[in-house]
């Protein structure tokens, strides 16, 4: 169901799944990417309703959440952890996909202690957007936006799930996406990256153009005890492209944990 939070002055809508005995059992809280909303994860939380307690909050700006996008990665920081002590989950794993991996690295370098681990989906440490994309949102808004669907996914998986993603970057403001990937190009988490102390999983599409998978191997290197799992014919939309593998790695490393 979709429940309202007010968290630091923001509305935030978030699906929310609880299992029958929500006392008990691990918790996950997906947060999507630049131009997305909670449904990129509905191959996710469909199959795994009933296992874990499971949050999937659309960002402020994005979907049915109230507000403007936030300038930068940290801007995310203080919704995020009121939504945290709205949903009582305790030490939730945060599962993110690019931006959302951004926000999942940067929550947990400030807020560890909350998080019982990190899975970070077609991000890294840094994580460069091309100039051409940014400039051409400002000069040639609807080239970019018919080329980023085609761009972002397996070629195998051009006419299957290029189709939603276009339908989806079709209402979204380009504006706010252009705001959401100059925070991605701007992100740079290099310096900090070996101070995280949760459990890490990184996945990355094995075609991922957008967020290479040299990103998601600079990252392994980088963050202690992480491992990187690559998914084959699967580009930036791993979880969407090739669900039934990534939920495979996603169960294994989240039933591991202590």
């Amino acid at each position: 169901m979709i429940r309202i939070f007010a968290v630091e002055g923001q509305t935030i809508a978030c699906r929310v799944e609880l299992r029958q005995d929500a006392s008990r059992g691990r918790s996950l809280v997906f947060l999507h990417g630049s131009s997305g909303d909670h449904t990129i994860w509905a191959r996710q939380y469909g199959p795994l309703r009933g296992l874990y307690n499971i949050a999937v909050p659309d960002f402020p700006g994005h979907g049915a959440s109230a507000g403007e996008v936030p300038e930068d990665i940290g801007g995310h920081i203080p919704w995020l952890k009121g939504l945290f002590g709205n949903l009582l989950f305790e030490k939730p794993v945060l599962v993110g996909h690019s931006m959302g991996a951004a926000v999942a690295l940067a929550f947990a370098l400030r807020h560890g202690e909350k998080l019982g681990g990190i899975v970070l989906v077609g991000g890294g440490a840094k994580m460069p957007v091309n100039p051409m994309i940014l400039t051409g949102l400002k000069t040639d808004p609807a080239a970019i936006v018919a080329m980023i669907p085609r761009f972002a996914v397996a070629r195998k998986n051009r006419e299957r799930i290029g189709s939603v993603l276009a339908g989806r970057l079709s209402v979204f403001r380009t504006d706010a996406l252009y705001r959401n990937l100059a925070a991605c190009s701007r992100f740079d988490v290099t310096a900090e990256a070996g101070d995280i102390r949760v459990p890490s999983l990184i996945v990355c599409g094995a075609e991922d153009k957008m967020t290479p998978p040299a990103l998601s191997q600079d990252l392994e290197k980088r963050i202690p005890g992480a491992r990187l799992e690559l998914i084959e014919n699967a580009g930036h939309f791993a979880m969407m492209e090739e669900p039934e593998a990534f939920n495979g790695i996603l169960r294994a490393f989240v039933d591991a944990l202590v």
